[in-house]
């Protein structure tokens, strides 16, 4: 059964006609295809294994209007996508931000022993439900550099970051 499917990849890509893609690989162009159609020479860096000496990653060749329709260029990103680069790493930022040298990452989920202060308490919890020694799950969450240079943990998404598609990589 065919279904939908959506998709998000890390790429490389180099504009190339059709022909010029050809020529690369060292093939001859198809008698029913039009060497001068626009497109790119796509390189996926997020897997697939190379299929070109001169490349890591699987390279194939997308038309211009597929491709522009799939893939948007860092500093276009939409936040499913920042996600996606986080998730695979990246720190994120809206150039719409201000502030310089702002962006967000994703801190992976990590397991300690409650230790205490005075005042201590750990994992929502109130300091008089948690015994010491106990381990705390701390869940994965996004944090903010924000522009003073100081970590704001577990930033929050406004509405206006969410709708936005002026995220990019950095």
């Amino acid at each position: 059964m065919t279904q939908i499917h959506y998709g998000t990849k890390q790429i490389l890509a180099t504009a190339m006609t059709r022909q010029a893609y050809n020529d690369y690989r060292g093939w001859a162009l198809p008698a029913d295809e039009n060497g001068a159609d626009e497109g790119y020479l796509v390189e996926y860096v997020d897997g697939g294994a190379s299929n070109h000496p001169d490349h890591a990653g699987y390279i194939s060749w997308s038309p211009k209007d597929v491709f522009d329709r799939a893939y948007k260029a860092s500093g276009n990103m939409n936040f499913g996508h920042a996600i996606e680069a986080m998730k695979a790493g990246a720190k994120v930022a809206r150039s719409g931000w201000n502030g310089k040298g702002m962006w967000i990452a994703l801190t992976p989920g990590s397991a300690f022993e409650a230790k205490f202060a005075k005042c201590g308490h750990a994992a929502g919890k109130r300091a008089a439900e948690i015994q010491p020694g106990e381990e705390i799950e701390l869940l994965p969450h996004i944090d903010m550099r924000s522009a003073d240079g100081s970590m704001v943990i577990g930033w929050l998404a406004s509405q206006t970051d969410m709708l936005a598609d002026d995220w990019l990589i950095v």
